[in-house]
């Protein structure tokens, strides 16, 4: 059976790559040249370089691509980098160019992790979308050359700025140009922000999917809740069905937090178990093929809110309306943390927090909300932006006002994606979700 193990052998060095075989959901090649050429615009003739991430060391810790580089290429295996060079005619002419590196393949590690592409594969080309593809060990000589021919270049070169390859690479282009003294490069995630605020059809599509899975979990937890069940109990219920839904991860760390810990913000230890009596703060929501959405639900463990909890709640729906109300489209800003310009919604969703119900002593209720009113969702689900960000179409956002009250245990969070349509209306991508506090009543008897 020798010729068999050769043969296995052989098939192993010229495996497909891991990329035609795992669940995410891409879109076209062309989606991705598209943003590497509207990048290569912004470097006004200058290069940039970006790494991907590296595999990690722990089994149980699984790989997340780096998310500038996986919204520039798509790409979805650890090692790689990419190069591009913005397209300049003087002094010296140079076209746009863009070129993926791929390290070296370890055919001892693709036994344990899966085969792997090199530049050398069969249809590499192809298969990462990019024009040209060469081995890692190239990268070095081709930004060496680069900037011999145009020394200029040095002063505009763009990098992460804390990546240990990026910071390694550039050391040894500098010592080969015999330029150490050179100026660090600019930060490149500065221009993929710009690029990343605006989804395009295809993203806005995926971001629907993660939502869509996270609402069905949201409901699924409507139907636990109950008192007696732990709080990691609520949430393994909730992964068990982003799974089902073709999910690759939560998006962050599931927020299930009764009584007392309904009033910390990014609790997430989920270990008490919950009481008759208690309110629940379940902020939790998913991944679909690298997009995430943020959801916020807060009921009643045993299925009615007390009047003190329906009055909290009814404020902070309040406060989430009000900004939704006071939205213009191309004007309006959200982060805004003085909440004193009059264009922002952070500003209007607290001034009805403020304006609206009272604590145990009489005080205004503005002093216990504790957050911005949103951030950008995207391939991060605190996608990059600068804010105060002004909101235009494309955009996606959440508004998520809430009222945290320790001296009554008593936390309200009610969290939504907005997507920002073409025509500049709010579209609420979570509105088959309970709203209302008899909304969310109604669907904890469904239980």
């Amino acid at each position: 059976m020798k010729w068999l193990r050769s043969v296995a052998l052989a098939l192993l060095a010229v495996a497909p790559p891991v990329s035609f075989l795992n669940a995410l959901e891409k879109q076209p090649s062309s989606a991705y040249r598209a943003r590497r050429v509207a990048l290569a615009g912004k470097l006004h003739g200058g290069v940039a370089v970006w790494f991907a991430a590296e595999e990690p060391e722990l089994d149980f810790d699984p790989y997340r691509q780096d998310p500038d580089f996986y919204y520039l290429t798509g790409w979805n295996e650890p090692g790689a980098a990419l190069l591009i060079v913005g397209e300049a005619s003087e002094p010296v002419a140079r076209p746009y160019r863009e070129v993926l590196f791929l390290p070296t393949r370890n055919l001892l590690i693709e036994k344990y992790t899966g085969p792997k592409l090199d530049a050398a594969s069969p249809g590499v080309t192809q298969a990462t979308g990019v024009d040209e593809v060469q081995p890692m060990t190239e990268l070095p000589a081709q930004l060496n050359r680069l900037i011999a021919a145009d020394r200029r270049l040095a002063r505009n070169l763009w990098a992460q700025p804390d990546n240990a390859q990026a910071k390694a690479l550039l050391s040894w282009t500098g010592a080969t140009l015999g330029e150490a003294g050179a100026p660090p490069p600019r930060d490149v995630s500065r221009l993929t922000m710009e690029l990343r605020q605006v989804k395009d059809t295809g993203e806005i599509d995926l971001l629907k999917k993660a939502t869509e899975a996270s609402i069905a979990a949201q409901r699924v937890m409507m139907r636990s809740v109950k008192p007696g069940v732990t709080e990691r109990a609520v949430a393994g219920k909730m992964t068990a069905v982003w799974y089902e839904h073709g999910c690759e991860r939560d998006a962050y760390a599931p927020i299930v937090g009764s009584g007392i810990n309904s009033t910390t913000l990014h609790y997430s230890e989920n270990s008490r178990t919950i009481e008759d009596g208690d309110i629940v703060v379940v902020d939790a929501a998913c991944e679909y093929s690298m997009y995430a959405s943020d959801i916020t639900r807060t009921v009643p463990a045993n299925g009615h809110f007390t009047p003190r909890q329906r009055e909290i709640y009814d404020v902070v729906l309040g406060a989430q309306q009000a900004a939704v109300d006071a939205f213009v489209v191309g004007k309006s800003t959200i982060n805004d943390r003085d909440r004193k310009d009059p264009n922002s919604l952070d500003t209007a969703a607290y001034n009805y927090i403020d304006t609206h119900g009272k604590d145990l002593h009489g005080e205004p209720l503005g002093k216990y909300w504790l957050h911005g009113l949103g951030h950008m969702v995207g391939i991060d689900v605190h996608d990059p932006a600068d804010y105060p960000a002004v909101l235009k179409p494309g955009m996606v956002f959440t508004i998520e006002p809430g009222v945290y009250i320790p001296e009554e245990k008593l936390g309200v969070r009610i969290e939504c994606d907005f997507l920002v349509a073409p025509d500049g209306k709010l579209i609420d991508l979570d509105a088959a979700l309970p709203h209302t506090a008899g909304e969310v009543e109604g669907a904890l008897r469904e239980k």
